[in-house]
């Protein structure tokens, strides 16, 4: 039998904390080992309890969401744990941030609980959750602020295939949609993708499309 996804759940409000807490708990394939009310609470627990998933607020005390979840899978975290972002903002500088401190998803808290029990899954498996339509209006608000200050250089490891799937990603299409474009299988899609996120040293596909822009693959 597969061990159960283990979840970090961390809201300030005790209500939803519960509530949450309850819906994972119910399912025979996921396992809450831990929650907590504050984010340097969040980032203590995460590096101790090493779970698969965590549940990540973004308003709270001590720490908020964004600075817990840069502390467990931002930049240089040598074992990063990989987060869910679950917040009542909407599509704001808290979606940047949060996506640039690390989080590998991001869902609303007023999704139903069908969605919010896919994206630990979605996260635990190792892909991230950002829906197309999504990435298309982050990268929309963002992309300036994405690119660097500093000249964009367009040397790449990628081959000029891979440089295309790369800009549909970053367009924000899904796999079935690049497929429909280049005229491919969707495991072809899947095979290309899989190669630009090891070539590039990326976790997921919102790293890639970070990437993207910073190197001025996409404007």
């Amino acid at each position: 039998m597969t061990a159960p996804i283990r979840v970090l759940v961390c809201d300030d409000q005790m209500l939803i904390r519960t509530g949450l807490t309850t819906i994972i708990d119910a399912q025979p394939d996921l396992e809450v080992v831990g929650e907590c009310g504050d984010g340097q609470a969040a980032a203590d627990l995460g590096r101790r309890l090493r779970p698969d998933v965590v549940v990540m607020d973004v308003r709270m005390p001590v720490l908020d969401g964004i600075e817990a979840t840069r502390l467990l899978a931002g930049a240089g975290v040598p074992h990063p744990v990989k987060v869910l972002v679950v917040t009542t903002f909407n599509l704001d500088e808290y979606v940047y941030e949060a996506l640039r401190a690390g989080a590998s998803g991001f869902l609303l808290k007023d999704a139903p609980p069908s969605q919010l029990l896919h994206g630990i899954r979605t996260v635990a498996s190792g892909a991230a959750l950002l829906a197309p339509e999504v990435t298309r209006q982050l990268v929309g608000m963002y992309a300036a602020r994405i690119r660097p200050a500093e000249e964009t250089s367009n040397d790449t490891p990628l081959t000029p295939r891979e440089l295309e799937v790369l800009r549909l990603i970053a367009d924000g299409l899904s796999n079935k949609e690049i497929a429909g474009t280049l005229l491919i299988s969707q495991e072809t899609v899947k095979t290309f993708v899989s190669r630009i996120l090891s070539k590039l040293a990326l976790r997921d596909r919102v790293q890639a499309v970070v990437y993207a822009y910073r190197h001025g693959l996409v404007t």
